[in-house]
């Protein structure tokens, strides 16, 4: 083979390299679009602009402060305190690789993949806080979870280096610990401190549902968000010249995630639908559930097996959205029953079904326990942060709208728009131009 055509091939590598990462960072954004969708519809009519404000402004703010933040952490921080490692310090904000730089095409595709990882954080709490937080508290706390403290859990249990990996032989290659179940059980530590919407539930404790104004958008919107996973899951895969491999750098191909991404979505639709008797909030979510059920094995599972952890995984939604009824916490969207508890369910089928499993060279296999440990780090890192600094809002006054606000809806409050202009009466005197307009309803030449 001639220099030319290694040095073509060399080129056309690194172009795919680049456009991998490009399209996943492409197919990632329908999962904002979903979530959008999703909690448009999930929210009361009075209520629906602000809660596509507030996730527009997650996604914006996130993704600003992982550039400044985040990056930086999940380089500095795989042993679990911050080194100015090479790779840390390439991560700075002012380092050359954090711009247009034609040495270094990669720094920017893979930073781009992450900080969709990070903004995943904030849509998944956002679902889970509806119609009664504060923008601004949001805010607040999104930017402090998605760049901030989910990237310290996947520097520790995802990155080559982290300690999880080199101490545990953690397994996580879908990120169903360090995204979903971080992200999932800081919702938790938010709703507690913010408490339920007006009416959620009966003074005896008795919950009412308090149905979404739009269903058929919700459900289009989880569509969209397994639509956006699949991009999800390639910013999961390395991929270079020597073909794909997993983040840990094991080897992996893309039909092992095809089978069970698949599988696992179908499962999971099937479980919930069993056990929610058809409910379809619930068996739209199941889809959801069940891959984030095997997102930790992703690379491994026969799809046979991940057919059935997925199928058990949407089964369990239900009643785990059962039990937080009990303990009176609202959670609009299920977040914490679909990431918190797929995402703790995911790593301990990872300890139970691929104990003994070798891992990368020099890293403890697989273990029960390794998983186990994993997952309460996890669950820590994501619930304590996130109740202390929203424990702290609450005193400040600044996690919940008012009670009078919260019952005329946010969008008279927070947004100079409506939502649906044509049912609502004004009342207007005719404009000087000469054009028509309504008055109660009516129009008036």
């Amino acid at each position: 083979m001639t220099p030319e055509v290694e040095d073509a091939i060399a080129s056309m590598a690194a172009v795919n390299n680049e456009f991998f990462y490009w399209m996943s960072i492409a197919l990632m954004m329908l999962i904002h679009a979903g979530f959008l969708a999703y909690e448009i519809g999930a929210s009361r009519s009075k209520n629906v602009l602000a809660t596509a404000m507030k996730n527009l402004l997650a996604f914006a703010t996130i993704i600003a402060s992982f550039f400044f933040v985040g990056w930086f952490l999940y380089n500095a921080m795989p042993t679990g305190f911050i080194e100015f490692n090479d790779a840390a310090k390439a991560a700075l904000p002012w380092s050359d690789n954090m711009g247009p730089n034609t040495d270094d095409p990669a720094s920017g595709i893979f930073w781009g993949a992450f900080a969709l990882f990070a903004a995943t954080t904030g849509s998944i709490m956002s679902g889970a806080v509806l119609e009664r937080i504060r923008t601004s508290g949001f805010l607040v706390l999104t930017v402090f979870v998605g760049s901030v403290v989910w990237i310290i859990g996947a520097s520790w249990g995802w990155h080559g280096a982290g300690w999880m990996l080199t101490e545990l032989g953690f397994h996580d290659v879908g990120a169903a610990g360090c995204v979903h179940m971080i992200a999932g059980f800081a919702a938790l530590g938010i709703l507690i401190n913010l408490g339920p919407r007006i009416g959620r539930f009966l003074p005896d404790g008795t919950p009412v549902t308090i149905r979404p104004h739009n269903l058929p958008l919700t459900m289009l919107g989880l569509f969209l968000i397994f639509t956006g996973f699949f991009g999800f899951l390639m910013g999961c895969v390395i991929y270079g010249p020597g073909g794909y491999a997993t983040i840990y750098g094991s080897p992996t191909t893309l039909s092992a995630f095809a089978f069970n991404t698949l599988m696992g979505l179908a499962g999971g639709i099937i479980g919930a639908y069993l056990t929610s008797r058809g409910e379809p909030f619930w068996t739209i979510s199941g889809g959801l559930a069940g891959v984030i059920a095997v997102a930790a094995g992703l690379d491994l599972y026969h799809p046979a097996l991940t057919f059935v952890i997925a199928l058990v995984g949407g089964g369990l939604i239900p009643f785990i959205g059962k039990l937080l009824d009990k303990m009176k916490i609202d959670d609009v969207v299920g977040a914490v029953a679909v990431h918190g508890g797929m995402g703790f369910y995911s790593l301990i089928m990872a300890g139970v079904f691929l104990a003994g499993y070798p891992n990368t060279d020099g890293n403890p296999s697989i273990s029960f326990w390794g998983q186990l440990i994993g997952a309460v780090t996890f669950a820590a890192l994501g619930f304590f942060p996130a109740y202390l600094l929203s424990l702290g809002l609450k005193k400040a006054g600044l996690l919940r709208i008012p009670p009078e606000v919260e019952l005329q809806g946010l969008d008279l409050s927070e947004v100079p728009a409506t939502p649906y202009p044509e049912g609502i009466p004004v009342t207007e005197m005719r404009s000087s131009s000469g054009t028509a307009v309504l008055v109660l309803g009516e129009e008036v030449k």
